[in-house]
């Protein structure tokens, strides 16, 4: 957790190597596998809050009231609260969902002084981009697929600026590569890494 002990405020992106983080449905299946899975079930059990903007909002309340899966992942995210910034959306039909118009900033931290479990922003590049400079973001979980895809929408624009450090880092048998960066003031002094399976992550100095 934050020094602060407040809650946990977490990015995570599926993300090409050239920084695209468009529509990952369209090219991120065919590289699917248990440790993604994994990845993504552990951190959905890990959060009870989910951070949207309006297009990842629509996106998400067409595609996963409907689903259900036995390890009960859809049950968890239809379940938990949905904060959705929006200056244009007046009616929130997903179960759960609550629309923060004004003072984005202040209602986020409002959010993250609050007790529970990490809250996690996923897509929703802009978002990102309008919080980064008010270090709100405690954490950016990049799944990098080994793709260029040429054209998207980044996760950075050239506006963008952050010091972070390298907490983590897992390499997947597909070939993407999990990086989990934090503020550099809030990253942690050891980073594990790993060549080809993040069963086999070690510290720096083990052998």
């Amino acid at each position: 957790m934050p020094a602060d002990s407040s809650r946990r405020l977490a990015a995570t992106f599926f993300v090409s190597l050239d920084g695209v983080v468009e529509s990952p449905e369209k090219w991120s299946f065919p590289f699917w596998n248990d440790e993604i899975q994994k990845f993504k079930r552990d951190e959905t059990f890990a959060t009870d809050a989910l951070l949207l903007g309006r297009v990842t909002y629509e996106g998400f309340a067409a595609a996963w009231p409907g689903r259900k899966d036995p390890d009960g992942f859809a049950d968890r995210f239809n379940s938990i609260p949905k904060y959705v910034v929006s200056s244009t959306l007046t009616k929130l039909d997903w179960n759960n969902s609550h629309l923060i118009r004004d003072d984005v900033v202040r209602e986020v931290a409002k959010l993250k002084q609050q007790p529970g479990q990490d809250i996690v922003i996923h897509g929703s590049p802009g978002l990102i981009r309008s919080l980064l400079p008010h270090d709100l973001i405690d954490e950016y979980r990049l799944l990098v697929y080994p793709l260029v895809l040429g054209s998207g929408k980044r996760l950075f624009d050239e506006g963008s600026a952050a010091n972070l450090k390298l907490a983590e880092s897992a390499a997947f048998d597909t070939g993407v590569v999990k990086l989990i960066y934090r503020p550099a003031d809030k990253a942690p002094r050891t980073v594990r890494a790993s060549p080809s399976s993040p069963r086999k992550a070690r510290k720096p100095g083990q052998n």
